[in-house]
């Protein structure tokens, strides 16, 4: 089983060193994989961090999530494929776990229980909320480092190329299996709920779900990026 870790990065100089020292101990516990950073144009000390690992490929891409991991998905090897937020961090017995439920016949697609950094207590009932709302309907999003079969993922046709393309693939993919959910936790960064304002964050995810509940376009001033 060989899985391939695909990380898209625009501008993620601060959160990038973390996140590939935790991938690195993964790495170290499951020596079976490969990985491939897609850049969407970044401007900052992104390049030089990749640049200073040699086991990390870099790709470019045009810039959006969604195209950047299609980009990725399409020259991985892997048996499985590992979407990874660049300010995402991995538990050290986590590619381990991924080829575990990936040699089940039936699996298609899973992801890990999340929680923020930091010690808010906010943070820590979005978090639940989130692995909450993971369980009700099978839908993940990117930064519970969502795992895919290759050839799974192939069939769906990849990540749709609009936004909250995680909810997207994985509505399609809930219709063929259950989602392995993983219980193991990753932790993402909670600079951006941080600096935004927890309660306003939480505020713009609910609206984002309601416009997909709805049939309606989110609004393009919710998926403000902030670094």
């Amino acid at each position: 089983m060989k899985v391939s870790v695909i990380i898209p990065i625009l501008d993620e100089e601060r959160a990038l060193p973390v996140t590939l020292a935790c991938l690195e101990r993964a790495i170290d516990a499951f020596r079976d994989t490969e990985v491939i950073a897609v850049d969407g144009g970044s401007r900052d000390a992104s390049r030089a961090i990749l640049a200073a690992r040699p086991y990390v490929r870099v790709l470019d891409a045009p810039r959006g999530r969604a195209t950047q991991m299609n980009a990725g998905a399409a020259v991985a090897t892997g048996d499985v494929l590992l979407f990874l937020h660049a300010d995402t961090s991995l538990p050290e017995q986590s590619l381990q776990a991924i080829a575990g439920a990936a040699a089940a016949p039936a699996f298609v697609y899973g992801g890990f229980h999340h929680r923020f950094s930091g010690d808010d207590w906010r943070l820590r009932a979005i978090s639940a909320l989130h692995n909450l709302r993971c369980r009700i309907t099978a839908t993940f999003y990117g930064d519970q480092a969502m795992f895919v079969r290759r050839t799974a993922f192939a069939d769906a046709g990849g990540f749709p190329p609009r936004l909250v393309e995680d909810i997207a693939i994985s509505e399609i993919l809930r219709g063929r299996a259950a989602p392995a959910f993983l219980p193991l936790t990753v932790v993402t960064s909670s600079r951006k709920f941080e600096q935004m304002g927890i309660w306003t964050s939480f505020a713009r995810v609910l609206a984002i779900l309601l416009c997909l509940r709805f049939g309606r376009k989110p609004p393009a001033t919710f998926f403000a990026d902030i670094r």
